[in-house]
């Protein structure tokens, strides 16, 4: 196989897959890309057994084959290399050149018949949505990570389904750690090609892979197919193993009365929690809210560390309502919430907070109350 490619494209491609290939498996193989060449054009394959990547780009291809090559270090060769081209070749026994002009890095790579397959989804019924929308919801759901332990597929991943609700067709991604939830919804139009389904279960880990690949074309095609959730790009495509397991029913957790709305300005709120929340550690992470009398008093006190108390104006003539938080989850919230003004809905002391733009409908986080 030989081949020269501009720089520039096959470092954002390496860019891309890092976090694949980077990922350990069982396979010391699944830490090289896959570079296949024919014709006009070659395809770069990367999976790390759960999430697949495959690329077609054009390249000046002198000889078809197949290599195998360490992704990591070809990425930083690429990057370090000068000039605007790179020269690639497989010279002997697995052996990879990669040269231009006075530069030439001898790589061993592997056999590519040894690279695992990456799934071929065939007859999907693809949704065409835009493509800032479906990373806005993996943004939004995959900021409820999972700790390293843990091992139920309803933290792990994110629910993703394609809805009917009140007439309208959504697209819908929910997260949960079990102390906090968020839901993101995306209208799709009748053009698009929606199709309802069933709930499935997607890895977070590679959603957060397809996110950075989800980054240059207006539109993605999205489709679930064989216990796969696929996007499709005109040149790319990212196909990620679902898992196992059943979400929690959260319909009923994400009703709310809008009677017991607070309206706040977020940046002010925000900027109120992250006071609050540098005497916080994890023996003593919470901070106790008082609303009362139109006024909002958040005291936090740790007694490894010391105390702080803070109070801002807010529109709240009802009861008396004192409750505990972890300020992180809110602040975690309230970064990525586009609106300036939100609504906090807040029932009492033991039913869960509900946090929104005004304006903006499509994100709603739910956080529980923790003991006072």
């Amino acid at each position: 196989m030989k081949f020269k490619i501009a720089k520039k494209d096959i470092s954002t491609i390496l860019g891309r897959v890092q976090g694949i290939t980077g990922r350990k498996s069982n396979l010391a193989i699944t830490a090289n890309v896959l570079i296949k060449g024919e014709g006009d054009g070659i395809s770069f394959v990367a999976t790390d057994l759960e999430t697949g990547f495959e690329g077609h780009y054009p390249a000046d291809v002198e000889r078809d084959g197949a290599i195998t090559i360490n992704a990591k270090k070809l990425f930083e060769i690429v990057q370090n290399f000068p000039g605007e081209e790179v020269h690639i070749e497989e010279i002997e026994r697995q052996w990879i050149e990669i040269k231009n002009n006075n530069i030439v890095f001898h790589i061993v790579g592997m056999s590519p018949d040894d690279f695992p397959d990456v799934p071929k989804v065939d007859e999907v019924v693809f949704t065409r949505v835009a493509t800032g929308s479906i990373r806005e919801m993996i943004e939004k759901t995959i900021m409820i990570q999972a700790p390293s332990d843990e091992k139920r597929a309803h933290i792990t991943g994110v629910c993703f389904e394609r809805i009917q609700k009140d007439g309208t067709n959504l697209m819908r991604m929910v997260s949960t750690d079990g102390r906090r939830l968020c839901k993101v919804d995306v209208p799709i139009g009748e053009e698009a090609n929606f199709v309802p389904g069933e709930s499935v279960i997607v890895p977070k880990k590679g959603l957060m892979e397809a996110a950075k690949i989800l980054d240059k074309e207006e539109f993605v095609e999205v489709g679930v197919k064989d216990n796969y959730l696929i996007f499709k790009m005109e040149k790319e495509t990212v196909i990620i193993g679902l898992l196992e397991g059943d979400f929690p029913e959260y319909e009923q957790v994400i009703e709310k009365d809008d009677a017991y709305d607070i309206e706040m300005d977020r940046k002010l709120f925000a900027m109120m929690l992250k006071r609050m929340s540098i005497l916080s550690s994890d023996n003593y992470n919470s901070v106790i809210f008082n609303f009362a009398d139109n006024r909002l008093e958040v005291t936090a006190t740790n007694p490894d560390l010391g105390e702080s108390k803070e109070d801002m104006a807010i529109a709240f003539a009802r009861d008396e309502v004192e409750v505990a938080f972890n300020p992180k989850y809110l602040i975690d919230t309230l970064n990525v919430i586009n609106d300036e003004r939100i609504l906090v809905n807040l029932r009492d002391n033991h039913h869960p907070c509900l946090v929104e733009g005004v304006d903006e409908k499509r994100f709603l986080s739910i956080i529980m109350p923790m003991k006072i």
